[in-house]
Parts: C-alpha cells; structure tokens; sequence
C-alpha cells in the first residue's frame, strides 16, 4: 500500500457498529452512575464495628470498607456484563432497526445502474424509514417517466427531422436524373414546402428549450380578448376544413403574458380543427380555457401521451409538438392543463390559469 493511499484510509464506522457502540456505552453510563450513588451511600455510613440487632446472634457484622469493597467489585462485575448486553443487544436491535435502510441502498444502487423498474413498497409501521421508502419509490416512477419520454423524445425527433431532409434529397435526386421533364415551380414549390415543414420544427423545438431556460414575465392579460384577437384566422381554417367554430367568452383576466397565451389559444384550438371532427367549441370563463372537439373515441393512455413533443404525430398529422409547447407555456405561467378524452368521442382540453388581483 503506498504512502498516499495509507493517508488518505480511514477505518470504516458503519452506521450499525456506532449505534452499538452507543447503545453499550449508554448502558455502561447508566450501570456507573447507579454504583457510583450505592457507593456515595455507603460511604456515609459510620465507620464503627456493626452488631447484630440480636445479641443471641454470635455472627460478625461486616465493617464499612468492606461493604465499599463489595460494592466496587460486585459493580465491576456488574459494568462488565452490561457491557456485554450492551454490544450483542445493541448489534442485534441496530440490524433490526437499520434493514429497512439496507433496502433502500439495494434500490439505491439498481436505479445507479440503470435499472428503474425496481420498487421498494416498504411496509409496516409508519416511520422515518417508510417515509423515505415512499418518497424514493415516487422518485423512481417520475424518474422512469422521464426516460421513457426522453427516448421517444429523441427517437421521434429524429425520424421528424430526418423525414423533410430524405424528402427533398428524393427531389433533388429525382431533379438530376431527369432535368428535362421537370416542373420547375412544382419542384421549388414542394421543396419550399418541406424545407418549411422542418424550419416550423426546429423552431417549435428551440420555442420550448427557450421556456426552459428564461422566466417570463406575466401582466393582468384578458383571455378572452386574445381568444378575439386570435378568432379571425382560427375562423377561417375552420371554415376551409368543414369545421364549426363556436365560441362562449366572458371576461377573464389572468396572470400571463399575452403572446404566449396567444400561442396557447392558437395551438389548442387549431388542434380541435385539426384533428377533431367536424364541431369545435370554445369557453372561457373565469381564468379557464376550455376546447372541446368531437370525433373518434379515444383511449385515455393515448391522451396522456399527447402533450409529449412528437407524440401526436403518431396518432394524426402534424409533427406532435403544439401540445407539448402548450403544456410548457401552461406551466410557467403556473397554471394547469388537462386533457380528457370525451365518452362521445373527441377530446375535451382545459387550460387553467392564475386570476390576476386587480386593484380596486
């Protein structure tokens, strides 16, 4: 063993050897405090030769010193053996008390390794113990959560932003092996197209890598005047589609910013037109947005899914990232969106967010 490791070694005191150290030591304590009393008693004890109470009682009475030196040698004794009960009851309660910990360290070291899918489920009287267990089980499933929505996150994306580059590659190449019988404008037209489809993209994903990183500053706006201001082209690709558009609006003002709660009304309500059936209805009222859209039946844990970037882009069109911007935009204005999927088919959305205090 060289020098430096020599001095950088410490002797390893598990949590279980110190708590039998203390539960001997407090023994040891609480044993010498008792002697030491007996023997403050003693000592004031007169220093005379003692007599039997019965004069017929011809057996000698013990003198001071020597109760005092049977007090001390009993007391040595005594000290001794709680020692002993000390150390091997204090081993076995400390093993008792501390399995529970051991568990939590397996857990432990299976998530440091990668595994996530590993419970605790501590059971048994509440405690400290079960506590933690429960806290660090929750803290595995969010964990488990996140990974998994993180790697289809990065799968998805990849296939999303692969896709318009492998689309116009199949231009070009298609371009340069007949030039000749090319229609030039269709050719710039699509190529614009897909060019565009992977710019909306990219900036999508920058949109919400920026709400992660800056704060943004909320103002009393009034929702129902952005949903006003917002409701001349919503009408418009809703009539181009078939669909009808009705809306219910009572004052709300909230706490929020007002280009980013445009952004929400904007991205909610085009995904009721866009993927929804052929009614779409709109309320706000009190600090709540709510859309609701008819159409097919939906599975509950596939709207669950739906505010995850990419993840609509498997069950419609589009790229799967207007409601994932939503939630993120929701969230930092402190608020909450909800997702549910209709009985009658179709999807019912509901934003809620903070009322402003106005000053009266």
């Amino acid at each position: 063993m060289s020098d430096e490791r020599l001095m950088t070694w410490r002797p390893r005191l598990t949590v279980r050897l110190r708590l039998t150290l203390s539960y001997a030591g407090l023994l040891v304590v609480a044993g010498a405090v008792l002697s030491c009393i007996i023997w403050l008693v003693f000592r004031i004890v007169p220093n005379y030769p003692l007599t039997a109470a019965n004069p017929h009682d011809r057996q000698p009475a013990p003198t001071r010193g020597e109760i005092l030196h049977l007090v001390v040698t009993l007391s040595g004794w005594a000290l001794g053996f709680l020692a002993v009960i000390g150390l091997v009851g204090g081993w076995f309660l400390a093993g008792r008390m501390l399995k529970p910990l051991q568990e939590i360290t397996a857990a432990a070291r299976k998530a440091a390794s990668g595994s996530l899918d590993h419970r605790i489920g501590l059971t048994g009287i509440r405690d400290e113990f079960t506590d933690l267990s429960d806290t660090f089980d929750e803290m595995l499933e969010r964990l488990q959560r996140s990974f998994e929505q993180y790697r289809r996150f990065a799968a998805n994306a990849s296939h999303e932003l692969r896709t318009p580059h492998a689309v116009m590659k199949t231009m070009l190449d298609v371009a340069q092996a007949d030039p000749e019988h090319q229609d030039v404008p269709q050719l710039v037209k699509r190529l614009a197209e897909t060019n565009q489809r992977g710019i909306d993209i990219v900036e999508t994903l920058l949109s919400l890598t920026a709400l992660s990183n800056r704060a943004v500053e909320l103002d009393p706006v009034d929702l129902s005047a952005v949903l006003r201001s917002a409701w001349p082209a919503l009408s418009a690709e809703a009539a181009a589609a078939g669909v009808t558009l009705s809306s219910e609006l009572t004052e709300s003002v909230v706490e929020g910013n007002d280009v980013l709660l445009h952004q929400v009304v904007t991205n909610l309500v085009q995904n009721a037109i866009r993927h929804g059936g052929r009614d779409v209805a709109v309320t706000v009222a009190r600090g709540e947005l709510v859309v609701r859209n008819d159409g097919a039946v939906l599975a509950p844990a596939a709207v669950r899914t739906f505010v995850e970037p990419f993840a609509k882009s498997r069950y419609g069109a589009g790229h799967g990232l207007g409601l994932a911007l939503v939630d993120r935009i929701v969230e930092v204005h402190h608020g909450r969106l909800a997702l549910a999927a209709n009985v009658d088919g179709g999807l019912t959305a509901s934003v809620v967010l903070p009322e402003a205090r106005l000053d009266t």
